[in-house]
């Protein structure tokens, strides 16, 4: 091939290189989103289309109104709360203590070394005790009024107006559970008086610094509700519900509570949520703000949801209102933020990354002359 053909083969890839950058910004590596594609009517191969909602004073005042109703404890552990009536039923496993005054002879010495619990009556697994002249009493089930009566009515055909005292000893038949990120996990033994959940959670250590509180969980009867720890401020009268045995409370770690930051910002990183709050304003503050040499605050965007139900929150950076907009949206947990890059700046880093080619090209022709 002759230096003229040479030369002319570099003067068309220069050519070439120079149309490819004219074309379009796509020779430029990393990240960016064909904003253009989201106002068309073009279907996801994975999902549906994602719904691109600008961000308004409407938009946030509708989407706290949400929030504001998933806040709201389920209807069901309301009336959980209004049926409130407890009273602890003795149950297998329970210690009795029965004391029938003027009578020593049918009271166990307790002692000053021996336990109150191994000084009463063990209810056994098929929840009856043993008690001289009555015989075999069933009381699983049953109150210690209930008890007392059902002794004092059997024993008074042998002892003439006997008084009893009966008492639980010890607490072995009811139990509930604390788990998850709480200070110290335990197994809380339900007695007489009743636990509501609040003392439940407090009676653990209460909760760490990493419990996610607006996502308690509370299982009773294979029924499982999710509570917010932080509407006790608001006095929430489902809080007072009483410990049943068997219930479970979990509190979960906020691992998952945290939103992305990515694109043209100053730091980009993984922002956790405190107590579940997190507004766009404070995240972008967190990431010192928008890297204005290369960003292009026109296209700020708020990804959420899943592939099944995808949303695209956009705020234009550069609106008046913009920056109150941002202060008041409020992020949820696994929020993606992703700040557009300027078209400038794509074009920069397309020629950034051709300009040496292109100089290498020129010196070669310079030495072909």
């Amino acid at each position: 091939m002759g230096g003229k053909a040479v030369k002319r083969l570099i003067r068309l890839v220069t050519l070439l290189l120079v149309a490819a950058l004219a074309s379009g910004c796509a020779l430029a590596p990393g990240m960016y989103p064909d904003h253009g594609s989201l106002d068309r009517e073009q279907p996801l191969e994975i999902g549906p289309q994602p719904v691109v909602v600008p961000i308004t004073a409407g938009l946030i005042n509708r989407l706290a109104a949400q929030r504001a109703e998933k806040m709201v404890l389920p209807e069901r552990l309301r009336q959980m709360a209004r049926e409130n009536d407890y009273q602890y039923r003795i149950g297998p496993g329970d210690v009795l203590a029965i004391t029938v005054w003027e009578h020593p002879e049918l009271t166990i010495p307790a002692g000053e070394s021996r336990p109150a619990e191994l000084a009463g009556h063990l209810v056994d697994a098929d929840g009856s005790i043993y008690y001289p002249f009555v015989g075999t009493v069933e009381v699983a089930g049953l109150t210690t009024a209930e008890v007392r009566r059902l002794l004092t009515e059997r024993i008074s055909h042998y002892i003439r107006q006997p008084q009893l005292d009966v008492r639980v000893a010890a607490f072995r038949s009811k139990r509930a559970f604390v788990a998850g990120q709480v200070q110290q996990p335990t197994v809380l033994a339900l007695e007489d008086r009743p636990i509501t959940l609040l003392e439940a959670i407090n009676r653990a250590g209460g909760a760490t610094p990493e419990a996610d509180q607006r996502n308690v969980v509370f299982i009773r009867d294979d029924q499982r509700m999710e509570l917010d720890l932080l509407s006790l401020h608001r006095g929430d009268p489902a809080w007072s519900l009483t410990l049943q045995d068997g219930d479970q409370l979990y509190v979960p770690d906020r691992s998952d509570d945290k939103v992305f930051v990515l694109g043209e910002v100053a730091q980009p990183s993984t922002l956790p949520r405190h107590n579940g709050r997190l507004s766009l304003a404070e995240a972008l503050s967190n990431v010192q703000g928008l890297d204005k040499s290369v960003a292009d605050g026109d296209r700020i965007y708020v990804l959420r949801g899943e592939l099944d139900a995808p949303r695209i929150y956009h705020l234009d950076g550069r609106a008046p209102d913009a920056l109150l907009l941002a202060s008041s949206f409020e992020l949820e947990a696994r929020d993606v933020i992703y700040v557009a890059t300027a078209n400038v700046s794509r074009w920069n880093r397309v020629l950034s990354q051709l300009l040496p080619t292109i100089v290498t090209l020129d010196r070669a022709e310079t030495l072909l002359r």
